[in-house]
Formats: structure tokens, C-alpha cells, sequence
């Protein structure tokens, strides 16, 4: 017994009729006829009664035909789940994001993967910070990571989507947001808040590192974990922070955002997953993002 043996049988049980259901299956009558006493012998069962002008089924053929189609539904749609599967169309992510994109990013990212793979189930983390999102990539929390470089890690691909420039981001009664710009030189007299160090945050390297080339040695206030928590801090009065463009996003009551100068400078936003993963819907998901920018 077979599959092709089951469709057989469907077809005369449908038809009632073997030249019909010959027709129907694009063969000639007497094979498909072997081939149903065929599938009789082998049940022990006689599934139809012939006579010379149609065929009706026996009681062992209405419960064989009920069960026959069932089992040739189930097997088209492991068939299509198969194909969907291959193309990537199905299957289930989780992508965690940097706090500076979350805010500017998710929104439209969740949106283009929603409309290009509507059968691939997406989990988001954001306000997650680099060291955080690399262990995370290692040990599977996550499958994907926009985060900031560098990563120092060779089992993960990571590839590089945009620049953004740094701003500052200020109490909107401050003296500097009168501004239109703020050089770095400014920022020396300054309250500063940053992102952690105990964290390894990549940010609080950027920033320090900044200031130090011009020769600020830097007045930390407070160190956060979370972005929004930056810039809450920011909004109480709490000191000033350097942070990537898109955290404007985050337009915060009391909270100014200006552009950094002299020097200008900018941060890497990159795509990041395990090496050696192939399946086709982290492929095409992957695609998905680096096509957004």
C-alpha cells in the first residue's frame, strides 16, 4: 500500500466510475483497476461493489475513504508546511535591540517584518545593552542583535547598517539648549550621565573616549543601564548625556536634543547572529533588515 494507491482509490470512490476516475488521474483504466484489487488484497477488506455500469462502496469502503482523505489532507499540508518552511515563511525569532535604536527602530522594523513575513513569529528585546545581547546571542535568548560595535566574539557574523551621529541630549532649560549646536569643548563644566561601565556598556567607551581626546576629564553624575533611564535623568535635571541620533525618537518632556560638534562624531549600528545558522527564515529575516537600510 501507498499514497498513490490511497489517491487511486479516492478517485473511483469520488467518480463511482473507473473510466471517470481513469480520466481524472491522466492514466488508463485497467492499471488503476490492478491497482485497486491490489489495494483489496492487501487491506483483506472489499471496498467496492462493481457492477458494469458504476461502482458503489461497501460499508469497509465508506469508513477506508473517510479515513483516506483525511490522511491525504494531513499529507498535502505537511507538503505545504514543508515548502513554507524552506522559503523561510514560517518559524519563530527573537531580536534584541540596543536602547539608542529602540526607539527609532522596532516600530519600523516590527512593521516591515509583520507586512514581507506575516507567518514568522517575532519576539522583541529592547534596552538591551551589547555585553547583554552578545550572551544572549551565545546562549540562544536571542537569535538576532542590532547592537553597536565592536564585537569581539568570532562565533558571531556581524554586520555593519548604518552610522548615526552623536547629539546631546540636555535639560531643555539648561544654558546650552539655547544652542544649535554643542561642541564637545562645552561639555566640560558638565554633570554627565552615562551608560554603565560595570556593564561594559559600548557607549560608555564612545563617550569617554570623546571627552578624553579633547581633554575633558569627565564629571560622571550617574551611570544607568537602560537608555530611557538616561534620559529620564536627563528630563529631572540630573546633568547632561551623548548619545546616538535616534534616541531623539525619545522626545521626553523637558528634554533637548542637539547636535555634537567639534569634533563631530558617530556610532556603528550593526546586524549580528551565531555563525553557521542557515535556516531560511533567519536568512530572510536578515534580509529584511539590512533591505531597511
Amino acid at each position: 500500500m501507498n499514497l498513490r494507491h490511497l489517491r487511486y482509490f479516492v478517485a473511483v470512490a469520488e467518480e463511482r466510475h473507473f473510466g471517470r476516475a481513469a480520466d481524472r488521474l491522466h492514466m488508463a483504466q485497467s492499471p488503476l483497476s490492478q491497482a485497486i484489487r491490489q489495494l483489496e488484497a492487501d487491506l483483506g477488506a472489499e471496498l467496492l461493489h462493481r457492477t458494469t455500469r458504476r461502482v458503489d462502496l461497501t460499508d469497509a469502503g465508506r469508513a477506508y475513504l473517510a479515513r483516506a482523505r483525511a490522511i491525504l489532507a494531513d499529507v498535502d499540508d505537511a507538503a505545504h508546511e514543508a515548502r513554507r518552511v524552506a522559503a523561510g515563511a514560517v518559524g519563530h525569532l527573537a531580536i534584541g535591540c540596543v536602547g539608542s535604536a529602540t526607539y527609532s527602530l522596532l516600530p519600523a522594523l516590527s512593521r516591515h517584518l509583520a507586512a514581507e513575513l506575516p507567518g514568522v513569529d517575532f519576539a522583541f528585546r529592547g534596552e538591551l545593552l551589547v555585553p547583554d545581547q552578545v550572551e544572549a546571542l551565545r546562549t540562544g535568548e536571542i537569535d538576532i542583535a542590532l547592537l553597536r560595535p565592536p564585537v569581539a566574539d568570532p562565533s558571531l557574523t556581524v554586520t555593519p547598517l548604518r552610522r548615526d551621529r552623536l547629539v546631546v541630549a540636555l535639560p531643555a532649560d539648561h544654558p546650552l539648549a539655547r544652542r544649535k549646536q554643542v561642541r564637545v569643548a562645552d561639555l566640560g563644566s558638565s554633570d554627565l550621565i552615562v551608560h554603565s561601565a560595570d556593564r561594559r556598556s559600548v557607549m560608555y567607551g564612545v563617550v569617554l573616549g570623546l571627552l578624553r581626546d579633547a581633554g575633558i576629564d569627565p564629571h560622571i553624575r550617574h551611570e544607568v543601564g537602560e537608555t530611557s533611564t538616561l534620559v529620564t535623568l536627563v528630563a529631572g535635571g540630573l546633568g547632561l548625556a551623548v548619545v546616538p541620533e535616534p534616541v531623539t525618537a525619545l522626545a521626553l518632556a523637558g528634554v533637548a536634543y542637539r547636535p555634537l560638534v567639534r569634533p563631530a562624531a558617530t556610532v556603528d549600528l550593526a546586524v549580528a547572529y551565531r555563525s553557521g545558522r542557515t535556516e531560511p527564515h533567519l536568512s530572510r529575516t536578515i534580509d529584511v533588515v539590512r533591505r531597511m537600510f
